[in-house]
């Protein structure tokens, strides 16, 4: 285990690297493991969480609520490797405060308020990079944050974020909701589309 993790080891940093991650790779394995001790079980069964009613409809109209196969491919591992990346980004308080010009506290109170988002982990306080620039926050993120529904992760909203959007157009071309806001695009316009996570279609 041990070989192949060293033989590992030069790639994986080449990626982190060429992703722009300042992380080795011990330490984004490190967040991989725990990002992975925090979904669902190695072998979820599907079937589990339903109702012998719900099972039924479902199974008649296709869907296999079996077990996962042990040759399926692991359907989180593009969630790990998300929620990873995510943590590695994100800035602590003391770099929050950096970026701001402003105190700690000044951050903290932000984050009560709903100003800025962020989660608490074991090394204190983490917020995600996507909703600074390099001087301060993204024009009207109060507002977004605001119309996001509780329950929302901050997952889920990164990947909003950092997603194009189609009613988002910037020269004729959908753009993220980050980069809508950096160009002086209506707040309003990706409040209006953050209200609808989690939403069925």
């Amino acid at each position: 285990m041990r070989d192949t993790l060293n033989s590992m080891t030069p790639g994986l940093e080449a990626a982190l690297a060429r992703a722009g991650l300042r992380v080795n790779a011990s330490e984004f394995l490190a967040y991989v493991e725990d990002a992975a001790r925090r979904l669902t079980p190695p072998h979820p069964d599907p079937g589990a969480f339903l109702s012998p009613d719900q099972q039924r409809v479902l199974t008649e109209v296709g869907l296999d609520l079996g077990p996962l196969d042990p040759e399926e491919p692991d359907y989180r591992a593009g969630t790990v490797a998300a929620e990873a990346v995510l943590l590695d980004s994100a800035l602590t308080l003391t770099e929050a405060a950096d970026r701001l010009r402003v105190g700690v506290a000044d951050v903290e109170a932000r984050l009560a308020a709903g100003r800025v988002t962020g989660w608490r982990g074991r090394g204190g306080w983490r917020l995600p990079a996507w909703q600074f620039t390099e001087i301060g926050v993204l024009p009207g993120l109060a507002e977004v944050l605001a119309a996001v529904p509780d329950d929302q992760s901050d997952l889920v909203v990164a990947g909003f974020m950092m997603t194009p959007q189609a009613t988002l157009l910037v020269e004729g071309r959908p753009v993220t909701p980050r980069r809508w806001l950096l160009t002086g695009g209506a707040p309003e316009a990706v409040a209006e589309l953050a209200a609808l996570l989690g939403r069925p279609v």
